[in-house]
C-alpha cells in the first residue's frame, strides 16, 4: 500500500477520512494500514487525514509513515480537531473516526455503498442489530446520554454521539457549530437535522479500544452536554428547525397541539375532495401530507428538504410571484402567511390569477380584533420566544380581510375560528367551473433532491 500514496495525492480526493488523534501512535500503526487496504478495495480517491492535539508518543510521525497527512490542532478538544480536519480536506465526502480501533475500518465498505441514500450516516451502535463492546458504566451513560438528547429535543436517531460517519461536505460546511468538546457530535446533527437534510442511521458494532486509555472527562465534558442541550433545545422550538409545524401537531404542548390539529380539521374540511390544490406556505405543516394530489409551495428550503421524502410534490417559491399558470387549480390554500408579510395587494392578485373560476380560496390568519388572539400570542412569544409570534408583522381583523376578499371579487362563503382568535375564511372566485389546465412546467415543479 505505501507505493500508492503518491498516487493518491495527485489526484482530487473522492473521500477524505478524518481522525483525531492525541497519542494514538500504536493504534494508529494499525489502523491506518487497515484503512489503506478498504479504500484500495473500494477503488476509491481518497485521502487520510490525522489531526494531532499535542501528542508526545510519536503519533504525527506514525502517521506519515503510513501514508496519512497530518493537520496540526489549533482549537481546543475533540470539536476543534474535527473543525481542523474538515477545513484541511476538498473532498465531497468526509468520514470521521477514531483512532482507537473502536471504529473498525471494514465498515468504510457500508457507508460507501450508501453514501447516496442521506447527507450523513451515522454508524449505530443503538439501532436493531447495532452492537456495542464497551464497559456496563460507560454503556449505561451512553444511553441515557442518546435519551436525553433524543426525547427532549424529538430527534428520531439513536445513536447521536457515535463519532463515526459520513458526512456530504457541502452540507457540513453551511452550519456554524460552537461546541468544542465530544458535545459538538450532537450539535452537527441537530443542526444538520434543523436543516432539513436527511440522517441515516446503520447498523454497527462498536468495537472496544485498542492500546491507551480514553481522553473523556466525565464532569467537564457533562457540563458541556447540558449547555448544548439547552441551546439545542432553543434551535428545535424555533422556526429555524426545518420540522418545526410537523412536530407542533403532536406538541406536548396542550394549546399548540389543540391549534394545530383545529386548523388541519378546517383545511381539509373547506378543501373538500379537490385533488387540484395549492397549498401557499405549506412548511413542514400535516396539512400538505394529508393532500397527496396537492402541491406545497414555501419560501424556506430547509422546511422543502423536511416535506419533500414525505411529499414529493413542492416548488420553491414566493406569494407574490406564484410560479404556475392562470386558472391552474381548483383550491387555494394560504394559511398562516399573510400576517408574515407587508400588506401588498400583489398576494390577492397571485391568488386570483392561479385559481380557475368557481375555484375555492382558503385564506388563515390571526384576528387581531380579538382579545383573545393577542393575549395568546403575548404567551406565545414568552413561553417559545424564537417561534413565529415575533414575526407577525401583518394585523388583520375580520372586517378588514373580509372587506380585502370582497374588494378583489370573492364571494365569501365561510369564516370558522381556531380557539377564538385565528380565522379562517372560505371564499369563492366567481364563474363556472373550467377544464383543468397545466399548472407548471415539470423541471420546475419538484426540488433539487439535493437541496
Amino acid at each position: 500500500m505505501a507505493n500508492q500514496q503518491p498516487l493518491r495525492s495527485l489526484q482530487a480526493p473522492e473521500l477524505a477520512i478524518v481522525i483525531p488523534a492525541l497519542n494514538e501512535r500504536e493504534n494508529l500503526e494499525l489502523l491506518i494500514p487497515a484503512t489503506w487496504d478498504v479504500l484500495s478495495k473500494l477503488r476509491v480517491k481518497a485521502e487520510i487525514i490525522v489531526v494531532d492535539g499535542g501528542s508526545f508518543d510519536g503519533t504525527p510521525v506514525a502517521a506519515e509513515k503510513h501514508g496519512a497527512r497530518v493537520v496540526l490542532q489549533t482549537e481546543r478538544g475533540y470539536g476543534g480537531a474535527l473543525l481542523a480536519g474538515f477545513a484541511a480536506t476538498s473532498a465531497p465526502y468526509l468520514i470521521t473516526m477514531d483512532a482507537d480501533l473502536s471504529h473498525r475500518p471494514s465498515f468504510l465498505e457500508n457507508m460507501w455503498q450508501a453514501r447516496s441514500t442521506a447527507q450523513v450516516l451515522i454508524a449505530s451502535r443503538y439501532v436493531g442489530n447495532g452492537q456495542a463492546e464497551m464497559p456496563y458504566s460507560r454503556r449505561v451513560l451512553s444511553r441515557i446520554l442518546n435519551v436525553t438528547y433524543g426525547r427532549i429535543l424529538s430527534l428520531p436517531l439513536k445513536d447521536l454521539s457515535s463519532g463515526f460517519r459520513m458526512y456530504r461536505a457541502d452540507v457540513l460546511h453551511k452550519i456554524s457549530l460552537e461546541a468544542r468538546d465530544f458535545d459538538v457530535l450532537e450539535e452537527i446533527l441537530i443542526r444538520i437535522y434543523a436543516e432539513g437534510w436527511t440522517i441515516r442511521e446503520l447498523p454497527f458494532r462498536y468495537m472496544s479500544r485498542g492500546s491507551g486509555k480514553s481522553h473523556a472527562k466525565l464532569i467537564k465534558f457533562g457540563v458541556a452536554y447540558l449547555k448544548t442541550l439547552g441551546r439545542m433545545w432553543k434551535l428545535r422550538n424555533s422556526v429555524e428547525s426545518a420540522d418545526y409545524d410537523y412536530r407542533a401537531f403532536d406538541s406536548p404542548i396542550w394549546l399548540q397541539r389543540y391549534w394545530q390539529r383545529t386548523r388541519h380539521r378546517i383545511l381539509l374540511e373547506f378543501t373538500g375532495a379537490s385533488s387540484s390544490v395549492l397549498d401557499i406556505g405549506c412548511g413542514s405543516g400535516r396539512t400538505i401530507m394529508d393532500l397527496p394530489q396537492a402541491v406545497g409551495l414555501d419560501i424556506l428550503l430547509r422546511k422543502l428538504r423536511f416535506v419533500q421524502p414525505r411529499h414529493a410534490k413542492v416548488v420553491q417559491g414566493s406569494c407574490i410571484a406564484l410560479p404556475f399558470l392562470d386558472n391552474s387549480f381548483d383550491v387555494v390554500i394560504n394559511s398562516e402567511v399573510i400576517e408574515h408579510l407587508p400588506d401588498d395587494p400583489v398576494i390577492m392578485e397571485e391568488m386570483w390569477r392561479v385559481l380557475r373560476p368557481g375555484g375555492t380560496l382558503i385564506l388563515g390568519t390571526p384576528d387581531y380584533d380579538t382579545r383573545v388572539w393577542v393575549f395568546l400570542e403575548w404567551v406565545y412569544g414568552k413561553v417559545l420566544p424564537g417561534a413565529y409570534a415575533h414575526e407577525h408583522i401583518t394585523h388583520f381583523t375580520y372586517e378588514s380581510l373580509r372587506q380585502r376578499l370582497l374588494d378583489r371579487g370573492f364571494e365569501v362563503l365561510d369564516c370558522k375560528y381556531v380557539g377564538y382568535g385565528e380565522m379562517i375564511f372560505k371564499a369563492r372566485k366567481p364563474g363556472p367551473v373550467t377544464a383543468s389546465a397545466t399548472v407548471f412546467e415539470e423541471p420546475a415543479a419538484v426540488t433539487d433532491q439535493r437541496m
